[in-house]
């Protein structure tokens, strides 16, 4: 099968398109022949350091859509022919860049009929994650206010859609350009974070936080008391934001991503009942991988950008 590999860490010029041996599946264990991969941040942070990975040569992705080519022994859930999509589990799982990918069974959910593989495999990751952010870690509740940071990106748009969904008052930060497809999304405020302040607004419930760092520590002042600080930037959070939390009488909480397939199927639900969609920022095929890295590099995605495999 072809597969984007890299030998070592860096720029895009590692990713090579490469013949690899098909992957066999084992016990509890489906093989799946990859129609399209999303793609993520996690994706290009992990072609430039060993990461959570830690393993060379590496093949990246973690989204996956596609067909069931065969299953190992004991699998009951998923059938050859079904089509499905689902997050690989992360960060081990790794490798949905190519034509083919073993999973576990039960990472992966029947794709919803009504869209195609480059939708379904924009969702997975992205949506994971802001799922388990409010509904397990926030337990986002009606009427809430929940402040999302960079509502426009990958997790961020899926997020504001979620939240929307759990019935709270929704606020994003993003360039103002970007505001007028978050108010379609669901976001009730929008505060352009190039030119205005996002703790002068009435305090929340909920801080959800794809960007660490400074945004992090100054998120704790736009909360309310009891509130909660959810975030996603692991690599940038820092070190001292729990005891300034816990001074100001707020949680903090620093979380990955897991498989979950009770989580894909709420998602899964979510996508069916047309109130969960992915905004694809591009697609391209498998061969030019490195051109979705050279975009995500950027750090200015709006929306997803994903691979699709012929």
């Amino acid at each position: 099968m072809k597969a984007i590999s890299q030998n070592t860490y860096g720029g895009t010029e590692v990713l090579r398109e490469v013949e690899l041996d098909r992957p066999t599946p084992g016990p509890s264990e489906v093989l799946v022949r990859v129609r399209a991969a999303g793609m993520n941040p996690t994706d290009w942070k992990h072609r430039t350091f060993s990461g959570l990975v830690g393993k060379l040569p590496l093949v990246l992705g973690w989204d996956v859509s596609g067909v069931v080519e065969s299953v190992g022994f004991g699998v009951t859930l998923h059938k050859v022919g079904d089509e499905v999509f689902g997050m690989l589990p992360y960060p081990h799982g790794v490798g949905s860049f190519a034509e083919y990918v073993v999973a576990p069974a039960r990472a992966l959910v029947r794709k919803p009929e009504g869209i195609d593989h480059v939708q379904a495999a924009a969702i997975p990751l992205a949506a994971l994650t802001a799922w388990q952010g409010l509904v397990d870690v926030a337990d986002v509740q009606p009427g809430q206010r929940v402040l999302i940071h960079a509502a426009a990106g990958g997790v961020g748009h899926l997020a504001v859609q979620i939240a929307k969904q759990l019935g709270a008052h929704v606020i994003g930060t993003a360039s103002a350009p970007k505001h007028g497809l978050l108010r379609e999304l669901g976001a009730e405020e929008l505060i352009d974070y190039r030119t205005e302040d996002f703790t002068a607004i009435d305090p929340v419930d909920v801080v959800f936080d794809a960007i660490g760092g400074e945004t992090a520590t100054r998120s704790l002042k736009a909360l309310k008391p009891g509130g909660k600080l959810v975030s996603i930037a692991v690599s940038s959070f820092p070190a001292d934001l729990p005891e300034q939390a816990a001074a100001l009488g707020v949680d903090t909480y620093a979380m990955l991503v897991e498989a979950d397939q009770a989580g894909m199927r709420a998602i899964s639900d979510l996508v069916t009942a047309g109130r969960l969609r992915a905004v694809i920022e591009a697609d391209y095929p498998l061969a030019q991988a490195a051109k979705g890295h050279e975009l995500g590099d950027t750090g200015r995605v709006t929306g997803k950008i994903v691979l699709t495999v012929s």
